[in-house]
């Protein structure tokens, strides 16, 4: 082997030993990164807390290191800095600063997200505070169940403890000390003590604030899942989902504009149909701007101006799919929500109104059987069900919805319902006039024609043994 071909050799091997220590990867978002983060730009006063913080919260340190913040100089100061008006405020190091970082103080740079945020669904969250679901975790679980289960998605109102004197509860270095049972918090509608409402990280945890993270479903599925609101599990098993955790590295999912169809053709998420870009719009924080149908009550109900939230759901849809195709899916939809609503939801209204309005349900929520059953027939199974019909999960809209609704008013709602009435021929009548209707006449018994035709169809498939 010649001098000069041993000297190429080791060039080659010191080229490829150099390159592995001098790349620096990382994944983010899916995609593998070859280049380093530039070096975070630091100014004078968030200098001072970033030297103290790298040693007493090292990993809150590194992990702004790793956003674009950083990159911007936007500092630990510039986000926590406060007014002497600001009720959090506290003298720390010589700077007045608070711990809670709003919506009002990310709005100093991002006023049009602030802006968009303030006008969803998500920034009113704290108002399930006075409905049925928050008596069941405030005084029928226990309010400190409520303070660590409900309000961390929905949002608490941050209170102060209080002194013996009313005052302002305060530790020895002067800060103001907050409730526990309202602080830590980043439920999506918190209250904060300055009177705004949200948390922006709630999606964009602190302190790196990742774009990548908003736009992984799991963020969404951190609140939206479980037996009452499963969007997470539905999305799991739709072909979306399946689609995304196949193709998830080739999401792009920390590309600054996000364009479906434009920086990515994998799958959609969460953030894709619901608050992201395509060629014909931009990004909102509004969630809902794009939501027809509200699946939340008992009787769904569309929504103020819901043809125009309808075309920009659409306008999403047709970045994967055809025009004949979207319309036929919100047709499928609609029918679905429809035949909720005559079928199970408002007459199983219609009989819980005429039982209260005949003195036969006290006024105390939850306190009779038949209010928890006919709780779990529309808050817990038909919402699965109509969720599944939404998001285009089968087994969500079958199995976990429309068969335990039907389980549940049949075979549970309808007796407890009549038990009820004790008897009462109004109550009585209206439950007759349900069972009338046709979308329950099957319960009346099958002709032997409809049966004969069941049995033959089960004899040609399966043979005789399973005809049963």
């Amino acid at each position: 082997m010649s001098l000069d071909f041993k000297r190429m050799i080791v060039a080659g091997l010191s080229f490829l030993f150099l390159s592995a220590l001098l790349v620096v990867a990382w994944v983010e978002g899916g995609k593998q990164r070859i280049q380093p983060r530039p070096e975070p730009v630091v100014g004078a006063d968030s200098g001072k807390c970033l030297k103290c913080h790298e040693e007493k919260t090292p990993v809150v340190a590194a992990q702004w290191k790793d956003s674009r913040h950083a990159q911007l100089g936007v500092g630990c100061y510039e986000c926590h800095r406060a007014d002497e008006s600001d009720p959090d405020a506290f003298r720390h190091e010589g700077k007045l600063i608070a711990t809670i970082v709003s919506p009002k103080d990310c709005g100093s740079c991002h006023q049009d997200i602030v802006k968009e945020f303030e006008a969803s669904h998500h920034a009113k969250a704290t108002q399930f505070i006075g409905s049925l679901d928050n008596v069941l975790g405030e005084v029928i679980e226990g309010p400190i169940i409520a303070a660590n289960g409900c309000q961390q998605c929905h949002g608490s109102n941050v209170a102060f403890l209080k002194d013996a004197d009313g005052g302002v509860k305060k530790d020895k270095s002067g800060k103001p000390m907050m409730d526990p049972t309202t602080w830590p918090n980043t439920g999506i509608g918190r209250v904060n003590l300055d009177g705004s409402n949200g948390s922006c990280s709630a999606c964009h945890s602190r302190h790196v604030f990742s774009k990548a993270m908003s736009r992984q479903t799991q963020v969404c599925g951190k609140c939206h899942m479980g037996p009452d609101h499963p969007q997470i599990e539905i999305y799991d098993e739709s072909k979306h989902g399946i689609a995304f955790y196949t193709r998830i590295d080739e999401m792009n999912l920390d590309s600054d504009k996000w364009v479906v169809g434009e920086d990515y053709t994998a799958a959609p998420t969460c953030a894709t149909c619901h608050m992201s870009a395509t060629p014909n719009q931009k990004t909102t924080h509004d969630v809902g701007a794009r939501i027809s149908w509200t699946l939340r009550p008992a009787v769904s109900k569309k929504l103020e101006d819901w043809e125009g939230r309808r075309e920009s759901m659409k306008d999403v849809c047709q970045n994967c799919h055809a025009p004949d195709f979207v319309a036929a899916f919100y047709t499928s939809y609609d029918s679905a929500i429809g035949m909720w609503n005559n079928k199970f939801a408002l007459p199983a209204q219609k009989i819980m109104d005429t039982l209260r309005a005949r003195g036969h349900l006290t006024p105390t929520p939850f306190d009779e059987n038949l209010e928890w059953t006919f709780y779990r027939l529309w808050h817990h199974e038909g919402r699965r069900a109509r969720m599944g019909v939404s998001m285009q999960g089968p087994d969500y809209t079958q199995w976990h919805g429309f068969f335990e609704v039907a389980e549940n008013f049949y075979f549970r709602f309808l007796p407890e319902a009549k038990e009820a009435g004790h008897g009462d021929p109004t109550v009585a009548k209206v439950i007759q006039g349900v069972l009338d209707m046709p979308e329950h006449s099957w319960k009346k018994g099958m002709s032997p024609e409809d049966r004969a035709k069941i049995d033959t169809f089960y004899k040609e498939r399966y043979g005789a043994a399973q005809a049963q």
